[in-house]
């Protein structure tokens, strides 16, 4: 890796801190062979930049003894799979299977995962695992004037945490709701006046889940302009998330490292339970027929390879920094590429195994609903009997006291043979379980109102139901520890500050913040968010990623350092997917959702009570503004540090990103870059030689020097000046060393 800045790293003993000028001519021999002796780590040359090969040097053993680590591989592995094995999984991936073609959908995304998915994820590891920082450090190490990114995904994680945690709050409450029988949302409520006892007419239109979820626990009003103040309920639910999320993380990955045995085993223990349990409810077969039947027409539209990537990418959570983080942990020769493979296909194999829960439950659903319309429906045949429908088109074994689906499929299909013209003012609905089972459900309605439909109906409701919930909520946490990380991890270590009070006035923040999706009004903000905060700011970032180390670092030397951690070459297939592959196909992605929101203008379902119905509304102008501030936000760090850089504004000692490197209590620090002739005037002065024979600060190629410079390692176009070492000072803590 290389160090883009003009610092010089010195080992000098104690007893050669010099305290004057007069003292440091007298020891400049013993200065020059600590000079030649140390390792130095130099950058900015055009032509070749050197790497930093530091494995095991002193002051890296010190830097992985202060630094915390994973207590097991094992501990880390689980870490890794909660961040990236997340709600998505359970609701996402199934809707966007159903939408687009059922088990034809698995092709795309299982060849896309191969070749953005494993790639992308493996270098975030490897450079958070090689430079031992946050995504601040690690894009300041590697490029300078790329460090925004950095910056953009914090934002960015920022943004995602305080809706993210909002879902957690859902879950909770409808956890606390689960230890009824039967389940509050089993049936329509009914309504008492002073004459008579009728059913609500909001729930009556729609169903007993969806009145639940719109009306009791949201209590959602009817835009997004009409904010109808705090919903308590929900308020309390999302103190409580906010309160779990920091406790978890106060003592860094100490204590969340503990917690990820629980929360990223118990789902599969869940979600295994629930497939069992599914495949022995009548109509789950179905369900995975219908998954499993592909419709490969479909796989030839553009839309459905779009949608595949996207889910590749949020899926493994590239470019949040929490992937960076976590793998600074690390030690530096950890099996990375190991890592990155079996996580990826942890993730794949967990989102084909809630896709299989998913239609097994929606099978069943769709069988009680299909019973459900066939009864309906058979009472308005039977009192159209002799009137508008004759009765010899119905069929002679069909027993009206227990009509099946295929019963009544042949009787409709009868009558409407006879009575073409007639037959729609009938008003008799069709009753076709392919149809039910194409009724896409995204998202939040897929977990609180299709999945807890289905509950009810199970024997044992509540007990399913708490294990659901309990199960999003132990979702939901894993992916916030890895979010929260990418936010803590980089700051901790650029800026020094305790991880304590960062973690809790962060939580703080997020919680008074995260008031605005608490209103009655709040889902439409969380849709909001989930749309524009992330989507577009992380491809760019993920772009911008690949691109600062394939092309602005080199992929060659990228290589090298992967053989130097790793012990061995990675294969060729990285090369040219990271160099070439990759970057085309994230500027194909990022300009296909430029497309797509360019053509569909931004909108929000929001719930009519009146209709109890969702419909679509335009966002108010000062919605929109919003929605673009979102976007800018995330992604403005990146070109103002960039243009920050390029004018050379961020002096060495901005942000706390100085070139002062703290070692041994001792300060060694670099001067002002100066012109060629007074480095040679100065170098030759301190060394007692020609200003063709000083040794360079700045070698064209170096690893570690023990003896003296070649011709070769000269600067040509000026230098630096050497260190100067200054006495103890003790309290003064360790930081990374500059980039700037």
């Amino acid at each position: 890796m290389p160090k883009n800045s003009k610092t010089v790293k010195r080992e000098i003993d104690d007893d050669d801190v010099t305290e004057s000028v007069k003292d440091l001519l007298s020891n400049e021999d013993s200065c020059e062979d600590s000079f030649k002796k140390s390792s130095l780590m130099v950058g900015d040359v055009p032509q070749n930049k050197e790497r930093d090969v530091e494995e095991g040097s002193e002051e890296e053993e010190e830097e992985e003894e202060e630094r915390p680590a994973w207590s097991s591989k094992l501990q880390y592995i689980l870490a890794q799979v909660g961040f990236s094995v997340g709600l998505g999984n359970v609701w996402r991936f199934p809707y966007l299977c159903q939408k687009n073609g059922g088990g034809a959908y698995l092709v795309p995304y299982f060849i896309l995962l191969v070749v953005i998915g494993i790639p992308l994820f493996f270098l975030e590891l490897a450079v958070g695992q090689r430079i031992r920082r946050g995504s601040i450090g690690v894009w300041n190490y590697i490029s300078p004037r790329l460090g925004g990114i950095g910056f953009a995904s914090c934002l960015v994680c920022f943004f995602v945490a305080l809706y993210y945690n909002v879902i957690i709050g859902w879950s909770l409450f409808y956890f606390s709701q689960s230890f009824q029988h039967p389940l509050p949302w089993h049936e329509c409520p009914l309504v008492k006046n002073k004459t008579n006892t009728y059913i609500e007419p909001e729930c009556e239109k729609s169903s007993a889940t969806t009145f639940y979820w719109y009306r009791v626990a949201l209590d959602i009003s009817d835009s997004i302009a009409e904010s109808g103040g705090l919903n308590w309920k929900m308020t309390l639910c999302l103190l409580v998330a906010w309160t779990m999320v920091c406790l978890a993380m106060m003592k860094g990955i100490q204590s969340s490292g503990k917690v990820m045995y629980f929360s990223s085993l118990f789902p599969y223990v869940v979600l295994i339970c629930f497939l069992v349990r599914a495949f022995l409810l009548k109509g789950s077969i179905d369900g995975i027929i219908h998954m499993f039947t592909p419709k490969l027409e479909i796989m030839l539209e553009p839309k459905v390879w779009r949608e595949a990537a996207t889910q590749v990418f949020f899926a493994l959570g590239l470019g949040f920094g929490g992937v960076i983080a976590f793998s600074s942990y690390n030690k530096r020769d950890n099996n990375c590429h190991f890592d990155a493979v079996l996580v990826s296909f942890i993730n794949f194999f967990t989102s084909v195994l809630a896709t299989l829960v998913v239609f097994a439950v929606l099978g069943f659903k769709a069988n009680i609903m299909i019973d459900k319309c066939v009864e309906m429906n058979t009472k308005k045949i039977i009192d159209f009997l002799g009137k508008e429908i004759n009765p010899s088109l119905i069929p002679h074994h069909i027993n009206f006291s227990n009509v099946s689906p295929e019963d009544y499929q042949q009787m409709t299909s009868v009558i409407q043979g006879v009575m073409e013209n007639d037959y729609p003012r009938l008003g008799l609905d069709n009753c076709d379980i392919k149809e039910e089972l194409n009724k896409a459900v995204q998202g939040t309605g897929l977990a609180f109102i299709a999945f807890t439909e289905a509950m009810t109906h199970f024997p044992a409701s509540p007990f399913w139901s708490v294990m659901f919930f309990l199960m999003l909520v132990n979702l939901g946490l894993g992916s916030m520890f890895g979010t929260i990380q990418g936010i803590l991890t980089p700051i901790v270590d650029t800026f020094k500050v305790r991880k304590e009070y960062l973690t809790v006035g962060c939580c703080v923040l997020a919680f008074f913040i995260g008031l605005i999706f608490v209103q009655r009004s709040g889902n439409y903000f969380v849709a909001m968010f989930d749309d524009y905060s992330a989507t577009l700011p992380l491809l760019i970032v993920v772009l911008l990623e690949n691109i600062a180390v394939a092309w602005v670092y080199g992929t060659d030397k990228f290589f090298e350092d992967l053989k130097d951690m790793l012990g061995f070459t990675p294969y060729r297939f990285y090369y040219y997917m990271w160099k070439f592959v990759t970057p085309v196909l994230l500027l194909g992605l990022l300009a296909a959702s430029l497309i797509q929101l360019g053509l569909s203008p931004p909108s929000y379902s929001a719930w009519n009570q009146q209709l109890a119905q969702e419909q679509t509304l335009s966002y108010p102008p000062w919605g929109l503004a919003v929605c673009i501030s979102l976007v800018v936000t995330a992604i403005l760090p990146v070109p103002v540090v960039f243009i920050l850089r390029c004018l050379n504004i961020i002096d060495e000692n901005a942000g706390g990103l100085s070139t002062v490197s703290y070692k041994k209590g001792r300060i060694i620090k670099d001067t002002a870059c100066r012109s060629r002739e007074e480095d040679e005037d100065d170098a030759s002065l301190l060394n007692a030689k020609m200003p063709s024979e000083a040794p360079s600060p700045m070698p064209a190629n170096y690893r570690k020097q023990n003896g003296p410079p070649s011709s070769a390692d000269v600067a040509l176009n000026g230098s630096c000046s050497t260190g100067y070492t200054m006495p103890n000072i003790t309290d003064i803590p360790d930081m990374p060393e500059s980039d700037l």
